[in-house]
């Protein structure tokens, strides 16, 4: 007798008889003799009796045909047959769909989830592929029902899901010492240690690439320019001993000399070991710059994920003092404001500015002055970005400006916003740890169903009891993840776990890297704040005091459920304001279904990304600045803050300056500047013209419009979902 089902999406369940009549009778109720509920009962009978204790839903069908076939109502055998047939080309006809979208090379938001992954090659299209059906996959197999039944009810998004199966994480901030002073293994290859700046370029690039196809995110350098610096000296001196060929002359003494700043200086009029020295700087400056050139140009070019993707990369630099690490930041500021090609500007790595009090913020500080070549730099090309490590939140307790080795203790950021820093578990740094994994609530949705509720004080009470349950739901999803991910062995990410993520040293190929992993975070994101607010006060943040006291309670009660939840399942949970991107119109598109469009909230195609006030909402960069602020202390899994700027920010690079000042006065932690950029591929002209389409200078319409979607660029928006572009479309700029 059948005791227990074995649905298709691998789940068992009770045995229910009546599902067999119900099917039974819906297939009578299709032919002319209509439903016969005594026959349907005696079926589900003799079906139920005859089965095995466990039956697949397959096999329960088969059975019931073969009943119906043996009784006097063939015909209903026949539209029995017909129903099932009916639902399995109803269960792959999604399938079909999407994949015909794919191989169409359609612009939907399917194809266009990515703006860095161009779905229409070959390897794009294989990605799509399995994107798509793993994802349902991971649903029928992996996940719980009430996880599940969230998900397509819209109240949560899995961020990376088709990787799920993977048991791949997030994103690591790379340990770059380790690679260049051991060498590591890459494919079929193995890379000595690096002895020159060239190969410390390539070699980082090499890792940035290696890693990315063993992760799901991004890839970070965390102190680029304390990492290179070494390699400074060594091809100095190898400058220094060509010349020592050259003339047979001994200039040993040269080697470890005191240089105060690598700097080209014309050599006429000078003599002797002045001369050697200055020669041998000039010609190690030229090749710190071709070998930065290369490293930005590399990082534009190769290819991860099958050839599909270029790797999604960021630098941070800014806070080595010494002579070679500022020729490093030099270099690569310089390199970045020329452009790759014929001058474009590179989309990656995307680069960030840390900056610090007493090391390059004020104008007496040592590094000041590669701070103002900085602004010129984002003037022009959009980065780099701008990380404030003077925030509290960014404090160290360690950092100490004579410790050789103080970026150890220096937060670093990812280009998209995400943050590692805090660690329960262990040292609190940025290095060699990232994210895990992180998941998103639809905070709009539930405060749109609490819109019934009579009064104000009783909907935000209502909306509060919903974001409980979901961030809970949520915590325990993150933490069922986790469980997944630790059981991966540390030879499935061979780079990763041998030289990347911290304490790997004690891992052998068929250990578990589950004594990792858990340095790193799980997060806690958040989409929609101000239509939450709009839902609830009928104001958004930037317009009312009320509605920011709510928002700042909201993402405050959230903190505080991260740390609850750290405590709980002994992990590092963080709340992260989202970098939504193909999730930015998914939610709004499920609410829009069950709710309608409500003004405000749900008639546009998207939702505001996390904390920041509305895109459309006209304000000045001070009051933009002075409302998303105190969200950035909360959000610690990650943040940014932008502003959109007019004018041509290349003849006014102190507008940089100004909003930097207001990132220190108002404890902001990582913040970028938005401004038109538009230039010719053919002759090369630039400009900030508002809506040009066609070149001043010589009138072809072949123009690259740069533009920002969540912390990186783009050149193009073809490859931009719908959503992103109506947000981009409603943008305002900041006075």
């Amino acid at each position: 007798m059948i005791q227990k089902v074995l649905k298709r999406d691998g789940r068992t369940v009770d045995f229910n008889m009546s599902k067999i009549e119900e099917a039974i009778t819906k297939a009578m109720n299709h032919t002319d003799m209509g439903i016969d509920a005594g026959l349907a009962a005696i079926i589900a009978n003799k079906v139920t009796k005859k089965g095995t204790a466990v039956m697949s839903v397959e096999a329960i069908q088969d059975e019931v045909e073969l009943e119906l076939m043996n009784s006097p109502r063939k015909e209903v055998a026949k539209a029995y047959i017909s129903y099932r047939n009916a639902r399995s080309v109803a269960r792959s006809a999604k399938t079909r769909d999407i994949f015909l979208e794919i191989i169409e090379a359609k612009s939907s938001d399917i194809t266009r989830e990515n703006a860095n992954m161009n779905a229409d090659t070959p390897a794009g299209m294989m990605m799509k592929f399995a994107s798509e059906t793993t994802k349902p996959f991971v649903d029928d197999f992996l996940l719980s029902d009430e996880i599940k039944a969230a998900i397509k009810k819209g109240y949560i998004h899995i961020h990376d899901k088709d990787y799920y199966p993977t048991k791949s994480l997030t994103c690591v901030q790379h340990p770059l010492d380790r690679i260049l002073s051991r060498g590591f293994m890459a494919g079929h290859a193995e890379s000595r240690p690096a002895k020159r700046i060239e190969t410390a370029s390539i070699q980082a690039c090499i890792s940035l690439e290696t890693a990315q196809n063993e992760m799901h995110g991004g890839q970070a350098i965390p102190a680029i320019d304390f990492y290179f610096a070494p390699y400074v000296r060594t091809t100095y001196i190898e400058e220094v001993k060509v010349l020592e060929q050259m003339t047979g002359e001994d200039y040993s003494s040269l080697y470890h000399t005191e240089i105060i700043d690598f700097i080209t200086v014309e050599l006429h009029g000078m003599t002797g070991e002045d001369r050697v020295r200055q020669h041998a700087i000039n010609r190690t400056v030229s090749r710190v710059h071709q070998a930065m050139e290369a490293f930005i140009h590399n990082m534009n070019t190769i290819h991860s994920r099958g050839g599909n993707q270029v790797v999604f990369s960021s630098v941070n630099y800014g806070t080595d003092t010494s002579a070679e690490g500022r020729c490093i930041i030099r270099e690569l500021l310089r390199s970045t404001y020329e452009g790759v090609g014929n001058g474009a500007t590179a989309i990656f790595p995307i680069q960030i500015w840390k900056k610090k009090r007493g090391v390059n913020y004020l104008p007496t500080d040592i590094n000041y002055d590669l701070y103002q070549l900085a602004a010129k730099v984002s003037a022009r090309r959009f980065f780099p970005n701008f990380l404030n490590l003077d925030a509290t939140f960014n404090h160290h307790e360690k950092w100490n400006e004579n410790d050789p080795k103080r970026y150890t203790y220096e937060v670093a950021t990812m280009g998209c916003r995400t943050r590692v820093f805090e660690n329960r578990f262990g040292e609190k740094t940025s290095i060699g740890r990232g994210n895990i994994s992180f998941s998103t609530i639809n905070i709009v949705g539930l405060a749109i169903e609490s819109m019934t509720e009579p009064t104000q004080e009783k909907r935000i009470e209502v909306f509060f009891i919903r974001l409980k349950e979901m961030l809970e739901l949520t915590a325990r999803q993150l933490h069922e993840r986790f469980d997944f991910q630790k059981t991966a062995l540390a030879k499935q990410f061979p780079l990763l776990m041998s030289s990347l993520w911290n304490n790997t040293e004690g891992l052998s190929p068929n250990t578990t890297i589950e004594p990792v992993i858990n340095q790193g975070t799980l997060g806690l994101g958040f989409i929609g704040l101000a239509e939450t607010l709009i839902a609830l006060t009928g104001k958004h943040h930037g317009e009312c005091d009320e509605a920011q006291k709510l928002g700042l309670k909201i993402v405050s009660f959230m903190k505080e459920m991260a740390d609850e939840f750290s405590v709980k399942y002994t992990h590092n949970y963080s709340v992260l304001a989202t970098p939504a991107e193909g999730l930015s119109g998914r939610f709004t598109k499920i609410d829009q279904k069950r709710y309608g469009v409500i003004p405000g909230i749900t008639d546009k195609e998207y939702y505001t990304n996390s904390n920041h006030v509305p895109v459309y909402y006209k304000c000045s960069v001070k009051h933009k600045a002075e409302i998303e602020a105190p969200y950035h202390d909360l959000t610690r899994g990650g943040h940014i803050f932008y502003v959109e700027i007019d004018g041509d920010a290349t003849h006014n690079p102190d507008s940089i300056f100004r909003i930097v000042d207001l990132m220190d006065k108002l404890n902001i932690g990582y913040g970028s500047i938005n401004h038109n950029r538009n230039r010719c591929m053919d002759c090369g002209h630039e400009d900030a013209v508002d809506n040009e389409t066609i070149c001043p200078k010589c009138h072809s319409s072949n123009l690259d419009k740069l533009q920002r979607i969540t912390g990186y660029l783009v050149g193009t928006t073809d490859r931009w979902n719908k959503a992103k572009l109506a947000e981009l479309k409603d943008r305002v700029q900041h006075s």
